[in-house]
């Protein structure tokens, strides 16, 4: 059966309604559905399912990226390893409760240090996962796509790319650093997971934070004291630059000239303005438009740098059919994000 792009998506087609298999895709998705050491509100494990479904509202013809869709998107093709991560979510979801409850002071409840102690353990076993896949599927010749889950999600992944890519850039877009050494006692925390990376991976050379609204002294002080390897573009001070005139469009340039020539991009919705994402774990007022955050990944695109692969995380459909904003808007998003590493890679 031919595939006609301008039609309604198929039952039972791939994401955005595309025929093709894992073997035929450039791009994969990778959907890992966990959220287990999520500090405030759950609901990003549910993120990779419910912007699949909504991918298939998607019109397919992009006006600045053209026919990403050209090149195949499928999602990964491994049964054993949905299945593994779904299990450590459970799993782990449940240990941390009573932890995330005290908010991760057991001097009350010293009994739970071991039961730390495998949450912690699990999302090892996560990580070696993630980065079994992702590095597997660059080898194929693959563009990985990680899908979240919150954004603790795809250390194993940048991982795989900064091993493959020395010198790597990450492009960070959130509402939060993530900086943070540990956060309620959870190493692999969402809120550690550019501390990790930035230390743990080195391959890793530069980490470009843009959208950052909502921090601790702390991670402010260790952004100040990494000798420029840290360099956030803070959401208010990007705003009050355009207060007095300058334009969203120089201060892209200024970011893309941050980074070095390969990037991976790492993108939290919650960098997006919190009525794009009303239901994401930690919504912060500010943040980019949805044009705006196209308008940034472009530019990177356009400057010569080499998107080489990317994660988009923390997008939670809420509880109800009624709230599908926040898979559409991350459907649309992951869409121009796809479109953009494609477009980098081109001549």
């Amino acid at each position: 059966m031919s595939f006609d792009p301008n039609a309604a998506a198929l039952p039972g087609s791939g994401p955005y309604g595309l025929p093709h298999s894992a073997e035929e895709a450039r791009v994969i998705l990778l959907p890992v559905p966990f959220d287990a050491t999520t500090s405030y509100r759950k609901g990003a494990a549910r993120g990779p399912g419910a912007i699949v479904e909504a991918s298939h509202q998607v019109d397919l013809f992009d006006l600045e990226t053209g026919r990403p869709y050209e090149a195949g998107i499928a999602l990964f093709d491994d049964a054993q390893f949905q299945a593994r991560v779904e299990a450590l979510n459970t799993e782990a979801s449940a240990l941390a409760e009573p932890i995330i409850a005290l908010g991760g002071d057991l001097q009350e409840a010293p009994e739970l240090a071991a039961t730390l102690a495998t949450v912690n353990e699990r999302c090892d076993e996560l990580n070696e996962l993630i980065h079994a896949a992702t590095a597997k599927l660059i080898d194929a010749g693959k563009l990985v796509a990680l899908v979240g889950g919150d954004h603790a999600t795809p250390f194993g992944s940048i991982r795989a790319h900064a091993e493959r890519y020395p010198g790597l850039g990450i492009l960070h877009i959130d509402a939060h650093h993530d900086l943070r050494p540990a956060y309620e006692g959870f190493t692999w925390s969402h809120a550690s997971i550019m501390r990790n990376a930035v230390e743990h991976l080195p391959g890793v050379a530069k980490l470009v934070q843009v959208g950052i609204r909502d921090f601790s002294e702390e991670e402010f002080d260790y952004v100040r004291a990494s000798g420029g390897k840290v360099e956030a573009f803070y959401d208010a001070q990007l705003a009050a630059e355009r207060q007095c005139g300058a334009t969203f469009a120089a201060q892209c340039r200024r970011i893309a000239a941050a980074l070095p020539r390969e990037v991976y991009l790492s993108f939290d919705i919650d960098g997006l303005d919190p009525s794009l994402c009303p239901n994401t774990g930690t919504p912060v007022p500010g943040g980019l438009s949805f044009h705006e955050a196209c308008a940034l990944i472009a530019e990177v695109a356009r400057s010569g740098r080499r998107i080489v692969g990317l994660d988009l995380n923390e997008v939670s459909p809420g509880e109800s059919a009624a709230q599908e904003w926040d898979a559409n808007v991350g459907a649309r998003l992951l869409y121009k994000l796809i479109g953009w590493m494609l477009k980098s890679r081109e001549g």
